[in-house]
């Protein structure tokens, strides 16, 4: 194991919390049937990304079988085209001619930069001033004009503002039925490949990728963990079951700007009630420690929200009984090299 991992004997992970019975507006719910209508649409347009084994990881986890699923090798660098797309295909002719807009400190910008100039729709995305400079700069060339805000709070803020003055289609990063259900094709793609796969480690930020990959699985595999990823200064998703409704943080502070969201959103809540199995947390230290075994024993550049997953079971914060086949999702590469420069040991 890598050196500065801590001791996980009393890991910290919530379970489900109590259902919220407080009136709601119904919300919709995401099957396996819209995922797999989601990849029918989307297919050839998206890389359907490799599987690969880590026998190191497999054995720092207990003689289990370690796969790495890796949407760092995805278009634009992250999971996030698969539901951009999905959303995109599924818009109006009217929302096509108005445009798009979008906040995000980085890898959805990108991804909905990338699927309106697919379809040659207008884009505009927001993004937070801290954004990585090279997810800035991708996001315009991949078409779309980008605006800064002082913060990720500021940027959803604008992103609201201009939707209601210039009638532009806001395409929410995580928490919309179109988004969610795209994200979850990277599910069908695991149990196609693994069929006899024991549980899949997510990293989490608003929470789409991976209620998206539960709902794909669901009716299919129902035995298979599903198991959230979340960094200990941006927990959206933890604070939220633990509370039994959507929490907005005060602070959001780690270096995984990927996983950065203030709050996670109604539907993905609603989702992950039933059908995530446990979500647990990671420090930005052990984010370091993954990003840097994947690059040493993987050869995979993988961003601190990529390395996630894999910090939590280099960390010890999962157990697994032996034999199991585990699959950790790389979800995103784009990160800046001077960012990288500074992870590396001198």
């Amino acid at each position: 194991m890598p050196s500065g991992m801590r001791d996980a004997a009393e890991p910290q992970r919530r379970p489900l919390a109590p259902h919220d019975t407080r009136a709601k507006i119904p919300l919709p719910v995401i099957s396996h049937a819209d995922v797999v209508a989601a990849r029918r649409l989307i297919e050839g347009r998206i890389h359907r990304t490799p599987l690969v084994t880590s026998r190191t990881l497999g054995d720092i986890c207990g003689s289990t079988k370690a796969f790495l699923k890796v949407e760092a090798f995805q278009r634009t660098g992250s999971f996030k085209p698969r539901g951009a797309l999905n959303k995109v295909l599924h818009l109006s002719d009217e929302q096509r001619h108005a445009g798009l807009v979008a906040a995000s400190a980085g890898n959805h910008a990108q991804a909905v930069a990338y699927a309106a100039t697919s379809e040659g729709v207008k884009c505009t995305v927001v993004m937070p001033e801290t954004a990585p400079f090279s997810k800035i700069e991708a996001s315009r060339r991949y078409g779309a004009e980008v605006i800064l805000e002082p913060s990720f709070a500021d940027a959803f803020r604008r992103a609201d503002q201009l939707r209601t003055e210039m009638g532009y289609t806001f395409i929410h990063p995580y928490d919309d039925e179109h988004i969610i259900a795209g994200a979850g094709t990277v599910g069908l793609e695991i149990v196609e490949d693994l069929p006899d796969v024991d549980a899949i480690v997510v990293a989490t930020g608003g929470g789409g990728l991976v209620v998206g990959i539960a709902a794909a699985i669901e009716a299919t595999h129902p035995h298979v963990r599903i198991i959230g990823v979340e960094p200990e200064g941006a927990a959206g998703l933890y604070a939220a079951l633990d509370a039994g409704q959507v929490v907005q943080l005060d602070r959001i502070r780690t270096i995984a700007d990927g996983l950065a969201t203030p709050s996670t959103g109604r539907i993905v809540l609603e989702h992950a009630r039933t059908m995530v199995d446990e979500v647990v947390l990671v420090s930005d230290e052990e984010i370091i420690q993954a990003m840097l075994f994947l690059l040493e024993r993987s050869k995979i550049m993988a961003e601190p929200a990529g390395a996630a997953a894999v910090a939590a079971m280099l960390a010890g914060r999962i157990s697994f009984p032996p034999e199991s086949n585990i699959v950790a999702v790389i979800s995103g590469g784009n990160i800046d090299l001077s960012m990288l420069r500074t992870f590396l040991p001198t």
